[in-house]
């Protein structure tokens, strides 16, 4: 459970913002949205693959400049 403590004069707003932003550094949601649908295996090791491929080749236009 996520608890967000909030001071005697503190806004509303700014305790929504702390729990949306502790919500997201737990994965909680993003860990729901994966769970809605199945995904092989296979497909998500294809996306791992991609994403290492496509990072690689920023890093080596960073060292190329």
């Amino acid at each position: 459970m996520i608890i967000v403590p909030i001071k005697e004069g503190d806004n509303v707003e700014r305790a929504l913002k702390k729990l949306k932003r502790k919500f997201e550094k737990t994965g909680v949601v993003k860990e729901l949205r994966e769970r809605q649908k199945f995904t092989k295996p296979s497909v998500k090791a294809r996306e791992r693959r991609l994403k290492a491929i496509y990072i690689q080749k920023l890093h080596q236009e960073m060292l190329d400049k």
